[in-house]
């Protein structure tokens, strides 16, 4: 829930409280003077009811926004130690590669570069968006595949800068779709793969997921969107989906998903954040 819809809330409540106050104050108001206690008590009722209305709402949004802040002020924490910690080993590693180079031993130092370079380039991937919460749950996801020995790709091409949601909201989104693709290639013999795709067009942002893992039959590919479904045994599981579908059902966004015995995708279309215009003679002025 966005601050702006709990907003909305609350003048819907304090709003009905008034009307609902207003009606019966004007119902009783031959018997005002004769029954004051009792009007009296009702509308402390009404504004007391109305109170704690405000309060839990407040409460639970507040409780909700700070668990998503925690989230992400984790995944960035990590981003930054582990950029420290790349930062102090390459140093180390250039000195290497600088003495490899001086002694002439090029294909060592080529293939001391290799897994560096490798290192390097996963950083650089997960920073390319302008949103700092989604950068840090990229490079996490990059540990976590590269400690699983999932080989994952991320192709970005997006700074999602006009997103029409928290960046919060993404991360649970993107989150959710990585680790199913995590969860569905991790048991695997041989190769292991997922590739992320983030893109953008003129009037919305276009992510996809695509995995090697075994396909999803065919009858289980709308019931996978539904709370609860779920293949694997125990409790805890069928919620990632729903959640992914809950959030974009939010922004008017949509997911699909298409499986093969190579290669099983999910396709997510989230529309633009609509941009503020005024109008002068029948001129449209953005900003």
């Amino acid at each position: 829930m966005t601050i702006r819809k709990l907003a909305r809330m609350l003048f819907v409540i304090n709003g009905l409280q008034f009307l609902l106050g207003g009606g019966i104050l004007i119902g009783l108001w031959n018997h005002l003077f004769e029954q004051s206690d009792f009007v009296l008590s009702l509308a402390l009722g009404l504004m007391l009811f109305s109170s704690l209305l405000t309060i839990g709402g407040l409460f639970s949004f507040t409780h909700y926004q700070n668990r998503s802040y925690r989230e992400s002020m984790e995944n960035l924490e990590k981003l930054n130690s582990k950029l420290r910690e790349q930062r102090h080993d390459y140093l180390n590693q250039m000195q290497i590669v600088y003495g490899l180079l001086e002694l002439e031993e090029y294909e060592e130092a080529r293939d001391y570069m290799r897994p560096i370079f490798k290192d390097v380039m996963k950083v650089s991937w997960a920073m390319k968006t302008s949103q700092p919460a989604v950068n840090a749950l990229l490079q996490a996801k990059l540990e976590a595949a590269e400690r699983l020995g999932i080989d994952f790709y991320l192709e970005v091409a997006t700074q999602l800068a006009e997103l029409p949601m928290e960046p919060w909201e993404l991360c649970k989104v993107i989150a959710n779709l990585i680790d199913n693709a995590m969860t569905a290639v991790e048991h695997l013999d041989g190769e292991k793969s997922i590739r992320l795709e983030m893109r953008e067009h003129k009037e919305e942002y276009q992510i996809a997921v695509h995995n090697n893992g075994p396909a999803i039959p065919e009858k289980n590919r709308k019931l996978i969107f539904n709370q609860g479904f779920t293949t694997k045994e125990g409790e805890g599981h069928g919620m990632g989906l729903s959640i992914v579908t809950g959030v974009l059902k939010e922004v008017k966004g949509s997911i699909q998903v298409e499986s093969t015995d190579e290669e099983t995708s999910f396709f997510v279309k989230i529309p633009k954040r609509k941009r503020r215009g005024l109008s002068f003679a029948g001129m449209k002025v953005t900003g």
